[in-house]
């Protein structure tokens, strides 16, 4: 399952991240907040307009708002 298709406070853990399907900057920005293998994350919100961006993912003490195609990247196991 991916990221973006998680339900909203289902605790997951990041099990693969498709680096190649983000930029440069922004696959750095995600790894620099902790968006990567072995994260433990949670949907906290999701936008409601249209494509439903952003998507807002708790992780540790943070929350952090992402497109929903960063999170599609994002392979997860819920926990």
């Amino acid at each position: 399952m991916t990221l973006d298709l998680l339900p909203i406070d289902q605790r997951a853990r990041i099990v693969a991240v498709d680096w190649n399907a983000l930029v440069p900057e922004e696959a750095r920005r995600l790894r620099a907040l902790g968006l990567e293998e072995g994260a433990t994350v949670s949907i906290a919100h999701r936008g409601v307009a249209g494509g439903r961006d952003p998507i807002a993912i708790a992780i540790g003490r943070m929350t952090i708002a992402v497109r929903r195609a960063h999170a599609h990247a994002m392979e997860v196991s819920p926990l």
